[in-house]
């Protein structure tokens, strides 16, 4: 079964108190999360990015995003596929991100 648009919305709203670290501003906005799926048994599955490949945050990024998505009563599981394609350039930035960076 696909998706909903209403469960894709809660799971990207529990993505936004998941808080870059380096950054300080949250994985959505920052454009990070690519795509979210759950399956009928409750496996979530986040594809996402990172910021740069080498970076020291990635266990941490992986344990916020399990922990998010766990508070959700539909979220048995969650599995975090970690991209590369497409390369994450700020262009995937939120206006907000932006503004709250400084990046024009």
């Amino acid at each position: 079964m696909a998706i909903d648009q209403d469960m894709k919305d809660s799971m990207f709203s529990a993505l936004e108190n998941v808080i870059d670290p380096e950054l300080g501003i949250d994985i959505v906005n920052l454009g990070l999360v690519y795509d979210v799926d759950l399956t009928d048994e409750g496996s979530a599955t986040v594809t996402m990015t990172l910021t740069s490949m080498g970076c020291p945050m990635a266990p941490v990024i992986i344990d916020q995003v399990q922990t998010a998505l766990g508070e959700l009563p539909e979220v048995k599981e969650t599995e975090v596929n970690i991209v590369w394609q497409p390369a994450w350039s700020k262009d995937n930035m939120s206006r907000y991100a932006k503004m709250a960076l400084g990046i024009r």
